[in-house]
């Protein structure tokens, strides 16, 4: 599965061998800005200038949680290689990591 984020305010996950749109995710309010599944493809997380991190079961197309703290654009989303953790940078200058298992701020990186 292959993931793309758009300013039409989706993330849209794809067939990459057919080239077939599997499903449209919406939620975000402003553009999607960038997207990462986590190691084990159970998990992606789509960051937005909606100031946002949406996370969503991808083979469901579920948003299981969104994520605010930032105080500008979401522009970065990175999963750590356990998955544990999740962080998202922004133009506010902040690096804010999280528990992507329950959505909680775990730490602030200024």
């Amino acid at each position: 599965m292959l993931a793309s984020g758009s300013e039409d305010k989706t993330v849209r996950l794809w067939n990459p061998l057919t080239g077939e749109e599997k499903s449209s995710l919406t939620g975000h309010t402003r553009y999607v800005t960038s997207i990462a599944f986590s190691r084990d493809g159970k998990m992606l997380a789509s960051g937005s200038t909606d100031q946002t991190v949406r996370l969503w079961n991808p083979s469901t197309g579920e948003e299981k949680s969104s994520l605010t703290g930032h105080t500008d654009d979401v522009k970065s989303v990175a999963f750590s290689p356990d998955g544990q953790m999740l962080a998202s940078g922004s133009v506010d200058k902040t690096v804010l990591v999280w528990n992507p298992s329950t959505g909680e701020e775990k730490r602030s990186l200024t």
